[in-house]
This record gives structure tokens, C-alpha cells and sequence, in this order.
């Protein structure tokens, strides 16, 4: 098995969810077969573990309609023997259909959220045309991965798919937390932000430049945490962390004296997951699997989250580790936040059986030998 994965986009070095979602699972499959990946000249191989890099693919937009990268790929692919051609998402769609036809390689799309609801999401006034061409690639893939079984279920009905070809591909974690780490983190971080042993850590992370991390942010700040204050503002603190947080929140300089600090981009966002006690995940828009929480489950931090926020996550082998409060009510988020500084509970086995990388991509050998056979 010989595998090509067209990867459309920067992820070296990868600090967002989706970027180690792409790296991940290249790494993981690499251990286990031959993994080759086209992707933009703007990625440097130097960062690619267990697979071999290809920077053929421009960082231009029009990168996704040039036709001329059939030629260069279809080389590729006599050249290596490949077996199977992959796409992250299904904007090339297109050419690995055509590369199936005139080659014989099967094709695989990983999809890491219905793209059409995403684009629809954020006011993108092409997504009808997006939906029509998301669900003309998901029928012609050899085989479709879907981020959750919530996804899955969607496009089974959404786009009328052979449920035979399709399947679960979740976001994985490399980390099956050793519990010993977790006292350095919290001193660590205790002593760089100066806050005191007895006070409950409380994270927020993301990309705060897009809106979906950044309107959250705003409900933690105007609706969560004045609830927090009234009674327990000496029982917690709240630490924000993230670049690209808009000029209009000034730093969150004005939040500095209610249980609010601001750290920023931090270069090893692990250190703050093992330190805090609490997640807070109050997303209201956006789509797709919220990968943040699922790291901060897996450094045993229990996540308190919006239904939107848990979507697409198994909640069965998470444990006590993911409370979901109810839609818009923040009353009731702050209050799960409140029952929860006096918990203490551990992430799950399953959990950790479930969402990792070793058996994620296991499984997907499997499916792709047992279709081959």
C-alpha cells in the first residue's frame, strides 16, 4: 500500500488543531505504510516525519482550479506505485477523480467537516454551489472519512451516500497523560502568573483572530464570568491564551482585576492543558469537531462546553469529563462551572483507547486493506 495524500494548505509547523490533524495522521500512517503528500511550496519538508514531501502545489488560490497539476501528480503516481491517492477535504476532489479514472488508483476524501455548512456559517455566499460539488466528490470517493459519527450520519442523509463507503476517521491525541506531569505544570504556570495554590485554573484557548474564538471569549467575558463573581471570585482565575486577539479588547487589560489573565500566544499550549482544572468551551458558531477540546480531555482538564462546542464528540468514552450546559444559558454554564471547582475526576481509558493516533489510523489500514480485498 502506497499511499499520496494531497495536502491543500500550510501545516508546518503545525500549532492549530487542524494543522496536527493533517500532520498527525500523515506521521501515524507513515509508521505503518509508504506515505508520500503533495502539498504547497510554502511547507517545509524539513518538519515531515514518516512520510516524503512534494512542494508542487502553489499558495495561490487559483492552486484549486489549475489544471495542470494532473500531469505533475499522474508522474507521481507511476513513479512511486501508488496504490491510493487521498484528499484532505474535498476541494480536489476534481483531479483525484480524474487521476481514478486514468490511472486505476482509488481515492480516499478525509473531510473534516461538512465544508458547505462551514462556508454557509461564516456568510460565504457560494456555499449552494459548495454543497452540490461536496456531495459530487463524496459519491465518487472509493472511500469518504468523516471527523464524528454526528458528521457522518448528516452526510448519509444530507447527501445520499453508499453508507458502505463511509467511516469515522476521529481527531487523535498522542498524549496518554502520565498524572506525575500534571503538579510541575501547575507549578509552572501558578508561579509565572502569579496565582495562588488554593485557586482554581480555569483555560480558554483558540485562534482568537477568527470570530468564532473570539466571540465566545466575549460570552466568557460579559455573560460567564460576572455569574463567577458574585460568590466565588476567590475561588478561581481564568487564563486566556491565543494570538490574534482583536485591538477592540485591548489586551482584556480592563478584565485584569476580575479574576482575567492574558497570556497570549504561548509556545507550548500542553503546559497550560496539564495545569488547568477547567476548559471552558462556550462556542456558538462554526463547524465541525472543536479539537481544543478533546486535547484538553485528553490532558484529563474536564471541559465545560456548549451543545455546538461538544459536537461530534463521543461522548460515551469521555467520563465525567465533558459536561455540556444548556444552549444560550450561561447561567447554567457558570453553574456547572461552580460544581465543578469542588470535583475531581480522571479521563477514562476509553477515552484515551479511543482517541489516539496509534488505533485511529490502525483502523484505517484495515478499512482499506478489507476494501482492497
Amino acid at each position: 500500500m502506497r499511499i499520496l495524500n494531497i495536502i491543500p494548505y500550510k501545516v508546518f509547523p503545525a500549532h492549530l488543531g487542524g494543522e496536527k490533524a493533517v500532520v498527525l495522521f500523515n506521521e501515524y500512517m507513515g509508521k505503518k505504510t509508504e506515505v508520500f503528500a503533495v502539498t504547497v511550496r510554502s511547507n517545509d519538508p524539513g518538519y515531515a516525519k514518516y512520510f516524503k514531501v512534494f512542494n508542487i502545489l502553489s499558495d495561490s488560490r487559483i492552486r484549486y482550479a489549475n489544471p495542470f497539476l494532473y500531469f505533475k501528480i499522474k508522474k507521481l503516481i507511476h513513479r512511486y506505485q501508488i496504490t491510493h491517492l487521498a484528499t484532505e477535504h474535498p476541494y480536489f476532489g476534481w483531479l483525484a477523480w480524474l487521476l481514478k479514472l486514468t490511472t486505476g488508483v482509488q481515492y480516499l476524501v478525509r473531510s473534516h467537516n461538512i465544508e458547505y455548512q462551514r462556508s454557509a456559517s461564516i456568510g460565504r455566499k457560494w456555499w449552494k454551489l459548495l454543497k452540490v460539488y461536496e456531495s459530487w466528490v463524496y459519491r465518487k470517493a472509493d472511500w469518504v472519512f468523516f471527523i464524528s459519527e454526528d458528521d457522518r450520519k448528516l452526510a448519509l442523509e444530507d447527501k445520499k451516500l453508499d453508507p458502505n463507503k463511509t467511516f469515522v476517521l476521529p481527531y487523535g491525541i498522542t498524549n496518554r497523560l502520565n498524572k506525575e506531569e500534571i503538579p510541575e505544570a501547575q507549578e509552572v504556570i501558578r508561579k509565572k502568573h502569579h496565582i495562588p495554590s488554593d485557586k482554581k485554573i480555569l483555560l480558554f484557548n483558540g485562534a482568537l483572530y477568527h470570530h468564532t474564538n473570539y466571540d465566545a471569549l466575549r460570552i466568557i467575558l460579559e455573560q460567564i464570568n460576572p455569574i463567577l463573581l458574585q460568590e466565588h471570585s476567590d475561588r478561581y482565575v481564568i487564563i486566556v491564551c491565543g494570538k490574534g486577539l482583536p485591538a477592540s479588547f485591548n489586551e482584556l487589560k480592563h478584565y485584569s482585576g476580575r479574576n482575567v489573565i492574558y497570556a497570549g500566544f504561548v509556545e507550548d499550549i500542553s503546559l497550560y492543558f496539564k495545569a488547568a482544572d477547567i476548559f471552558l468551551n462556550p462556542i456558538m458558531a462554526g463547524g465541525g469537531v472543536k479539537t481544543k477540546a478533546i486535547e484538553a480531555i485528553g490532558y484529563n482538564c474536564t471541559v465545560i462546553s456548549s451543545p455546538l462546542g461538544a459536537m461530534g464528540i463521543e461522548r460515551g468514552v469521555c467520563g465525567e469529563k465533558l459536561i455540556v450546559a444548556e444552549n444560550n444559558n450561561w447561567k447554567d454554564f457558570a453553574e456547572k462551572v461552580i460544581f465543578e471547582l469542588d470535583k475531581q475526576s480522571d479521563t477514562p481509558e476509553s477515552f484515551y483507547d479511543y482517541y489516539n493516533w496509534e488505533s485511529v489510523t490502525e483502523n484505517v489500514i484495515k478499512i482499506l486493506s478489507q476494501q482492497d480485498a
